[in-house]
């Protein structure tokens, strides 16, 4: 390693323990209105409006994401633009959370004296608890004045990275009060990886007359028809329209001799393994792979037949 290599590494080491300490002081030193701000977002009529000038602008924009992905409406407002006609976006029903670190932040002076005019709850972070952002806050979520991480002690480091860790334990609490659940976060989220892996076995089944349907007392020959017409590689015997069987490639392989001669319930495997349609698509994914098996019967509480899913299905879906 290099001098100047050494230099730059013990530079990231610096801020970043710089950082972790700060956050570490905020978890041991909750802004005593915390529940209180948590209670509130909670239980919003409307919507949490979050606004901040610079740094404070970019650290409110992802939390206002968070808080709109976990099931707390929310969008952020740009100070400026209030000024000139967004106020309007401010209702009485909404909540608002504005962020300065001074608390002195000169844009964010008609949102807050809209809020005091119409009686709208107002929230606010800031490391000073003298500023008039404070004063006129509601519920006051007060940062501990630690530090930045810049050497000149004048770039928003460490402030910003407390104030977006203190977001996103607001987020998390109000979406753990709320009861919000892994379906409710899907919704949400129904693209790329997150919304795939959320996906769930009825999103991804085929039904209708897609099924591969045979009666148990049909001839395999019939049977062998409707299994390649399918496309499943399977036959999903069914008798007084329960799933009482399933034939696949390798029952064929294994009766090759006298096929013909037997019916689809003969040549069923009896108690096949099945999936209910609420369960998770990864979850299917797990027994598809652990059975080494290409489909799989989707039944309902009184296993009749309702679907079939096939593992091309699910990869295709991108789960895994």
């Amino acid at each position: 390693m290099t001098d100047a290599q050494g230099e730059i590494d013990q530079t990231a080491c610096r801020v970043l323990r710089t950082e972790a300490e700060a956050l570490t002081t905020l978890a041991g030193n909750l802004p005593a209105d915390f529940e209180r701000s948590v209670r509130l977002l909670a239980g919003v009529e409307g919507r949490v409006i979050i606004s901040g000038i610079g740094k404070s602008g970019h650290i409110g924009r992802k939390i206002s994401a968070t808080l709109a992905s976990t099931g707390t409406p929310s969008y952020f407002v740009h100070g400026a633009e209030a000024s000139h006609g967004d106020l309007g976006m401010i209702t009485r029903h909404d909540v608002c959370l504005l962020i300065s670190n001074s608390g002195e932040t000169l844009e964010l002076r008609d949102i807050l004296l809209h809020c005091k005019r119409f009686s709208i709850p107002l929230i606010g972070i800031s490391s000073n608890p003298d500023s008039t952002l404070m004063k006129a806050a509601d519920y006051r979520l007060t940062l501990p004045k630690l530090p930045e991480a810049c050497p000149m002690g004048l770039a928003p480091t460490t402030s910003t990275t407390l104030t977006l860790a203190l977001g996103d334990a607001l987020a998390v609490a109000v979406m753990e009060l709320r009861g919000f659940k892994s379906e409710d976060f899907q919704v949400f989220h129904p693209g790329g990886k997150l919304g795939a892996q959320l996906s769930r076995v009825e999103d991804l089944m085929h039904g209708g007359e897609e099924l591969p349907l045979v009666p148990s007392d049909m001839a395999m020959g019939d049977a062998l028809l409707t299994m390649t017409s399918k496309g499943f590689g399977i036959a999903a015997v069914v008798q007084d329209g329960k799933l009482v069987g399933v034939v696949s490639d390798g029952d064929l392989r294994r009766n090759m001799g006298r096929l013909m001669e037997m019916t689809a319930g003969e040549m069923a495997s009896r108690n096949p393994v099945t999936v209910t349609p609420d369960i998770l698509a990864a979850e299917a994914l797990a027994i598809l792979n652990e059975r080494k098996i290409g489909a799989l019967m989707v039944v309902d509480a009184e296993n009749c037949p309702v679907g079939v899913v096939h593992i091309h299905d699910v990869l295709r879906a991108g789960v895994a």
